[in-house]
């Protein structure tokens, strides 16, 4: 897949670190990383070598030990700012799903919603809608037991949009999912990118994840291995 050229800068890592254990891992090492409004990013390289850990800090679940994130032009809050950008400007998509097990599709869709204001006939709207873009709105009333695994990692998916996020962050996204759902979740993201023009950012260690991206993004030992030049 190939884009005609970077839109204007939406995330700009300047210098993070992150390190555990009273410094006796480094996770992170100076990583430098530009992300771009409207492409479809992916970061690869070996296990340990700090992609999650990135990704979190770019969504505002961990905070850098030193470094900056600035997202689009500002630098990331935290606290209870950090709470509000969580839930109006980046939407989560994981491995494992994490859908509440006593919720329908429907219901789960709808639990970004309760950050923002909006009237429940509204998000019971918005909701469907978004299940009607991953192809499950007849789903709906089932539990996530009912739902296949692709069928999940499709509702975690309109979960991620419910509140119009700028980014959407996946992690490992396809990593549960046989070949099939696994192509189905990639063209999906693909097409949320391509309609909506999200931005969409993935941690893979999937080939065919990573060859569906605008961009792949090589780490290794806690940074950004540089782009070759041509």
């Amino acid at each position: 897949m190939t884009v005609a050229g970077p839109g204007t800068d939406l995330i700009t890592v300047h210098g993070v670190t992150k390190v555990y254990d009273r410094g006796a891992v480094e996770a992170l090492r100076g990583v430098e990383l530009v992300l771009y409004r409207g492409e479809i990013a992916a970061i690869v390289g070996p296990s340990g070598c700090g992609k999650s850990t990135l990704l979190h800090l770019l969504g505002g679940l961990d905070r850098p030990t030193s470094g900056e994130i600035l997202f689009d032009g500002t630098p990331l809050a935290h606290g209870a700012d950090s709470d509000r950008f969580r839930a109006t400007r980046v939407g989560f998509v994981f491995q494992t799903f994490h859908l509440l097990p006593t919720l329908t599709a429907l219901q789960n869709v709808q639990v970004p919603m309760f950050e923002v204001e909006r009237s429940p006939r509204r998000r019971r709207a918005k909701a469907e809608a978004l299940l009607d873009v991953v192809g499950l709105v007849h789903r709906g009333g089932h539990l996530p037991a009912r739902l296949s695994v692709g069928e999940r990692q499709r509702v975690a998916i309109a979960r991620a949009l419910a509140n119009d996020p700028m980014v959407i962050l996946a992690d490992e996204p396809t990593g549960s999912l046989d070949s099939r759902a696994a192509a189905e979740v990639t063209t999906l993201l693909r097409a949320v990118n391509g309609e909506r023009g999200t931005t969409i950012v993935i941690v893979t260690h999937d080939p065919g994840v990573a060859a569906a991206a605008h961009r792949v993004v090589h780490m290794r030992d806690g940074r950004v291995v540089p782009e070759a030049v041509s």
